[in-house]
């Protein structure tokens, strides 16, 4: 059954601070500036704002954010778990709001200092040994050397690799093609700054089979968008970025990043469940998707995206992402601004920016005729995704 939402509904403004690894300033002030700029590119005011919606793991309260923007009142707040795999997520969360009447306007925002003060990717040596389901989880599996995201996603990049016959240099590809596209975007960090499949083999280990380069990077900035119907968002500044769909999905035995003990681990089953919602949400297919943003926070969990989503058949991945396939001209562009890899490494957020961009047709890498564009959220997680669409 299609959500009731589904193609009713639109991000109508987008707003980032700059992306970089030392701010200078507080989470506040950076989830304000994104989210001023987001308010002022629908062409409202923060009075016309009245519900929020953002990540369990953001650091800046609703009433804090509200009151520094001079938002009034608020007749909607609530949060989406699961970290990364939250950024769809909250879109679906804030047009089920509107679409349900409990707001007109919703503010979605994530704002962090990833770089300069809270470092993701240093891992879960240091939490304390509460006893909670998740703690208890890290207790178990974090003794035996399982401390970092990049040690949980190397445990399935290597299974892939068993299976299905891919390389480190098919993981590569998807480092080299985001690192293109970041290079002609002046908006992204690594502007300017290719890097070659060879430069990506010769980076140093970080867990086997991850290279440093197979790693996304840690950003401060943030990142804010305006979600509201399609009919008042026809009347507002730019063309409405229509979701077409958005959804969420948790699949059996699902675990945070560890879900190791399913029959197979070379899959993202969450992210199967996502697909199979999307196509009957928008009755479209693989060859309707123009652009794809992948969440790319480890490149061996871009591969098997693309087979959830049927671009390819499993296993396959790695022979679709060669000869430019994923660039550019490609027959599938993916991550267009430079995705986590190259742009920013905003739990996503900058992914759905991108998306809304490439559909309205003002993208710095813009992708030629996009009708639709899929975007993915975290992966090894519980997880979230959506298509947006043109207004036709």
């Amino acid at each position: 059954m299609a959500s009731s939402f589904a193609g009713k509904t639109a991000i109508a403004g987008i707003g980032a601070t700059e992306f970089s690894k030392r701010s200078g300033r507080s989470t506040l002030r950076l989830a304000v500036e994104c989210s001023e700029a987001a308010i002022e590119d629908a062409g409202l005011r923060p009075q016309d704002i009245d519900g929020i919606v953002t990540y369990t793991v953001e650091e800046n309260p609703e009433i804090d954010v509200a009151r520094s923007l001079g938002i009034p009142e608020l007749t909607h707040f609530s949060r989406i778990h699961h970290s990364g795999g939250a950024a769809c997520g909250t879109i679906h969360q804030a047009a089920m709001a509107v679409d349900g009447r409990a707001c007109k306007h919703v503010l979605v925002y994530r704002a962090f200092n990833e770089r300069s003060e809270t470092r993701f990717g240093v891992g879960v040596q240091g939490r304390a040994p509460t006893p909670t389901p998740i703690d208890v989880d890290f207790g178990w599996s974090s003794p035996f050397g399982l401390l970092t995201p990049a040690s949980w996603v190397a445990m399935f990049a290597t299974r892939y690799m068993h299976e299905y016959g891919a390389t480190s240099e098919d993981f590569g590809r998807i480092s080299v093609a985001d690192r293109k596209h970041a290079a002609t975007n002046p908006k992204a960090f690594f502007y300017g700054k290719p890097i070659t499949l060879e430069e990506h083999q010769r980076s140093r280990w970080i867990v086997k089979p991850l290279h440093l380069l197979d790693c996304c990077q840690e950003s401060d900035g943030g990142q804010a968008f305006v979600v509201t119907t399609l009919e008042r968002a026809r009347d507002l500044a730019h063309p409405p970025a229509v979701i077409a769909s958005a959804v969420q999905g948790i699949a059996e035995d699902q675990g945070m990043m560890k879900s190791y003990y399913r029959d197979s681990i070379t899959g993202i089953p969450e992210m199967g469940l996502c697909a199979r919602q999307i196509w009957e949400d928008t009755g479209l297919r693989p060859a309707d998707v123009q652009t794809a943003i992948l969440y790319d926070h480890f490149t061996p969990l871009a591969l098997p995206q693309l087979e959830e989503f049927g671009f390819c058949g499993r296993g396959e991945a790695k022979d679709f992402i060669r000869d430019g396939c994923i660039e550019m001209g490609g027959k599938l562009p993916i991550n267009p601004n430079g995705g986590q890899l190259g742009e920013a490494y905003i739990h996503g957020m900058n992914g759905i920016a991108e998306g809304v961009r490439q559909v309205r047709g003002s993208a710095v890498n813009q992708v030629p005729d996009v009708e639709n564009a899929l975007v993915t959220a975290g992966t090894a997680v519980p997880t979230s995704a959506m298509m947006l669409s043109r207004d036709r």
